[in-house]
């Protein structure tokens, strides 16, 4: 695959992401508080996290060592902070969640798989195969767009961690059902993880500066946000006293 055919993919792919983006406002998708037996089989909620971020992982692991390029410079950087972010994901993840009666359906384990294949391989053949060293020498280290995005993903990273802790120790051994996450950021907004993973892959982008992190994190905001406001619009409707200034994902302004 030559730099025009991978272009062309991706603009492709970024149109899906915006009609994606709009569908989710009024199709929730049917996992974890939204779960729904009426989108046919199901699987374990746990082995399902592990199976649909698996091919994320494995494929940028792959590009990293089997690329010709990925050790020509520092393009190796890129491939660890997507290989850390989605080695949490994949195995890590999945086994701090409780267990849960509460299934996952095929139907969404399928579409992320392929959602993963499509970006990892994106990313992971364009950093490996198409990328000029030149964009990735010692001068890029030190360049405004590394540093902001080095520090967004950082900070994105560790909003998602934290966030995800809350909402793990929310239920006492034993205990079932949804309470209202309060303390850290969800003082401020109903998906504060969701908001550290957009700032996350926001932070890629920059590092990157290439178009197939751009289709990243233009569906990372394309997934999240909408899952978001699904979360948002839940809570008000469980819980009469949820706070009324706390907002979606975006803190005082959505």
């Amino acid at each position: 695959m030559n730099l025009e055919t991978l272009r062309i993919i991706a603009f492709y792919w970024l149109f899906i992401a915006v009609v994606v983006h709009i569908t989710m406002f009024f199709v929730t998708a049917p996992f974890g508080r939204h779960t729904t037996e009426k989108w046919g089989k199901t699987v374990d909620n746990k082995l399902a996290w592990t199976i649909m971020e698996s091919p994320s992982l494995f494929i940028m692991l792959y590009y990293l060592c089997f690329g010709s390029k990925s050790f020509q410079s520092y393009v190796w950087i890129l491939f660890g902070v997507w290989i850390f972010h989605y080695f949490n994901r994949t195995f890590i993840y999945p086994l701090r969640i409780k267990p849960t009666p509460k299934r996952m359906p095929l139907a969404i384990v399928c579409s992320a798989i392929f959602f993963n294949i499509v970006n990892a391989g994106l990313n992971g053949y364009y950093l490996s195969e198409l990328a000029p060293s030149t964009d990735y020498d010692g001068e890029w280290l030190t360049s405004t767009s590394f540093i902001i995005g080095a520090i967004m993903f950082l900070v994105g990273l560790i909003i998602n961690w934290k966030s995800d802790t809350i909402l793990i120790n929310l239920r006492k051994p034993g205990e079932t059902g949804y309470k209202i996450p309060k303390g850290f950021l969800f003082d401020y907004v109903a998906s504060p993880n969701l908001f550290g993973e957009i700032i996350e892959w926001s932070g890629f982008a920059l590092m990157a500066w290439n178009l197939p992190a751009l289709t990243f994190m233009v569906w990372t905001f394309a997934n999240l946000v909408p899952r978001a406001k699904n979360h948002h619009d839940w809570y008000k409707r469980h819980f009469p006293d949820f706070p009324k200034e706390r907002k979606v994902v975006f803190p005082f302004m959505y």
